[in-house]
């Protein structure tokens, strides 16, 4: 529409409350012109869902993508791509949308985003949509919102686990790598949804209503998108909102609880806590090697439901701290559901962690080998380094504005040495020898070396660094995409460079 002043206005003001009264799969989408910013998997997820229910849909992305490009001219959908934001620009302003879905990874001050906002465009992203269209078919699931700075995927999968095991219909999805409108359109539905959430989804959620909801931990990370400490906490705070039976928190991480006193709720939801000392009413924790339930006991002021023991965590391989705090948060979760002890024992004791999380990979010549890549920030790291001692540590990467100073200084007592991948080498390097005094740090200067060759390489300094007895440990602390494809790329070239040794 090319009109000026008022009728401009007039026109975006009904087009905005069109927007905003779509709340049902079941409303009438058609012709409606959607623009979607991002050709990934969630970018794709949204495209075939909207062209399903009928609107116009656009795609724009700055990357090319060949097989999601064919899809996307099968199911009818449009597409441009551009690796410049001046042409993205000129093709959305040219398609002139009535609503914006923006993938994850748009940082709010893209200047897409700001074109639409200032001309009133509706901007939601993947999770606001997937709230609106909850209801595809008669069974509507319960949504169980999981986020936190680290543990969020195994949270999410253990929870999705204890609920099978309650025998409900349940599915994990969103940042955990199923989009959340896929599980939507599953034609059985789901009796409950697992949805981790990134900072990024949180930035824009929109007005959902979570039946349960956890931030497991908060540390400073992806600074660089969010802009301040501030920022990212408010972004994540928003997990609790609405929530309308257990909003659960982290009573050893001040932050989780400040957003849980934040948040609006709704009436009678309950704050339930979890921590490894022993708890308090309302609370889960650790009695004497025992993992209890205080939080849904009917005589919890008094007595406690017996879940697992650290003993058969540590057969499982789940009984380094952190791990134990995600089986803790999870059995909140799913007892906030119904889930019964039991069941949440069986489950805890049939669970197989992802790869790459502190995943055990034998001992060779003499020494222990990790792979912790899924540890992509500090405070992942930290976990990990806090269960281990005479430590070669591998590390490094995109450090996403986080100063990492704090973590060398307070794990510098466990490190054998260290060995320094990654492009943001130099805040590392700094770090590790002002803390390290006259122990070895090795850099691996990636010119000449493609990914298998700079994995290759750390693998044989810490080899050479460490002694009879030792542990080598990949957790960097760090992004992975400046020389990998992704923190599982990353971990599965260090196996192999591990396994070459054998």
């Amino acid at each position: 529409m090319n009109s000026t002043g008022g009728d401009a206005a007039i026109y975006a003001k009904l087009v905005a409350d069109r927007v905003d009264a779509l709340t049902s799969w079941h409303h009438d989408w058609t012709g409606l012109r959607v623009a979607v910013l991002g050709l990934g998997v969630t970018g794709f997820s949204v495209a075939d869902t909207l062209v399903e229910l009928g609107a116009r849909v656009r795609v724009i992305a700055g990357a090319p993508d060949s097989e999601r490009e064919r899809l996307l001219e099968v199911i009818g959908a449009e597409y441009f791509q551009a690796a410049e934001d001046e042409a993205q620009l000129a093709d959305l302003a040219a398609f002139d949308p009535e609503l914006v879905i923006v993938s994850p990874g748009y940082r709010p001050d893209h200047p897409l985003t700001t074109w639409a906002v200032a001309r009133d465009v509706t901007v939601w992203g993947d999770i606001e949509l997937g709230w609106r269209l909850r209801d595809k078919t008669g069974r509507i699931a319960d949504w169980i919102c999981i986020t936190g700075t680290n543990g969020k995927t195994t949270t999410t999968q253990l929870t999705a686990h204890m609920l099978s095991a309650g025998g409900l219909r349940v599915t994990p999805a969103g940042n955990i790598g199923t989009p959340i409108l896929d599980a939507l359109r599953d034609p059985q539905g789901y009796d409950a949804i697992v949805v981790e959430l990134s900072s990024f989804q949180l930035e824009r959620l929109g007005e959902i209503s979570p039946y349960a909801s956890a931030c497991l931990n908060f540390a400073d990370d992806h600074l660089d998108w969010h802009g301040s400490h501030d920022a990212y906490w408010a972004a994540k705070a928003k997990v609790y909102q609405h929530t309308q039976v257990a909003c659960v928190y982290n009573r050893a991480d001040a932050a989780t609880e400040r957003m849980v006193e934040a948040a609006d709720v709704v009436e009678g939801a309950r704050a339930v806590s979890f921590g490894l000392d022993t708890p308090p009413t309302s609370g889960f924790g650790v009695v004497e090697g025992i993992l209890v339930d205080r939080g849904y006991h009917a005589e919890r002021r008094s007595e406690a439901f017996e879940l697992v023991t650290i003993e058969e965590l540590a057969e499982r391989g789940l009984a380094a701290p952190h791990m134990v705090q995600n089986v803790l948060a999870a059995s909140a979760l799913a007892r906030s559901r119904g889930v019964e002890p039991g069941e949440i024992a069986r489950a805890v004791l049939t669970f197989v962690p992802d790869p790459h999380r502190a995943q055990q990979l034998g001992e060779i010549q003499g020494l222990r080998w990790i792979d912790d890549s899924k540890a992509t920030n500090a405070h992942a790291a930290d976990a990990s380094l806090r269960a281990l001692h005479d430590v070669v540590w591998v590390l490094g990467g995109l450090l996403k504005g986080v100063d990492i100073d704090e973590l060398v200084r307070t794990h510098a007592i466990r490190l054998r040495g260290a060995v320094v991948i990654g492009v943001d080498r130099e805040p590392v390097l700094a770090a590790l020898r002002r803390h390290l005094g006259e122990r070895p740090v090795v850099e691996i200067d990636d010119a000449g070396l493609d990914p298998d060759g700079i994995m290759r390489s750390a693998v044989a300094q810490a080899r050479a660094i460490g002694h009879r007895g030792d542990t080598v440990l990949l957790s960097p602390a760090a992004a992975s995409m400046d020389q990998f494809a992704g923190y599982a790329d990353r971990g599965r070239r260090f196996q192999a460079a591990v396994r070459e040794l054998e």
